[in-house]
């Protein structure tokens, strides 16, 4: 009997992760495999991140609204068949991925969150989680603009 890979991904509410995300849905489409989409939340009394709450459950039920309306819009483009289960857990994001790789064939990251100053200020969740992975770690870059002036280089030839 067949085993069913299972593909771990980190979503925020960023780019970064909606990318990761739908990298995820299909390659498990093409692998066969399932998609575990896993948002982590905490509440320390601080608005900072992807939800703003005034409570730990207010901070726990907006994750989860997050991550449903990220996995509602891929359907569309998708479809259902391909298995999706969305898990809402409480901690460091790095933390949480790192564990929930213990169960992963692969997990899927985005390369940018939340900006520049959270980077800064927190470090990289990316960065942080590829060293607690324990299973294989794609990480999915969000594109950058070329500066205002400069134009994608011609070919010679």
């Amino acid at each position: 009997m067949p085993t069913r890979h299972l593909i771990v991904v980190g979503v925020d509410g960023s780019e970064g992760g909606r990318r990761a995300l739908e990298w995820a849905v299909h390659e498990a489409g093409e692998r066969g495999s399932a998609v575990q989409a896993v948002i982590a939340w905490s509440w320390d009394g601080v608005e900072f991140g992807p939800v703003l709450a005034t409570s730990p459950q207010q901070a726990k039920e907006a994750a989860a609204r997050l991550l449903d309306t990220e996995i509602a819009a891929m359907l569309p483009k998708y479809g259902s068949h391909i298995p999706v289960a969305a898990e809402v857990i409480e901690g460091e994001p790095a933390q949480v991925l790192g564990t929930c790789s213990r169960s992963a064939d692969l997990l899927v990251l985005g390369s940018h969150g939340h900006g520049a100053v959270r980077h800064t200020v927190l470090g990289s969740v990316s960065e942080k989680a590829i060293r607690k992975a324990a299973c294989p770690v794609v990480v999915i870059p969000v594109p950058v603009a070329a500066p205002a002036g400069e134009s994608e280089p011609v070919p010679h030839g």
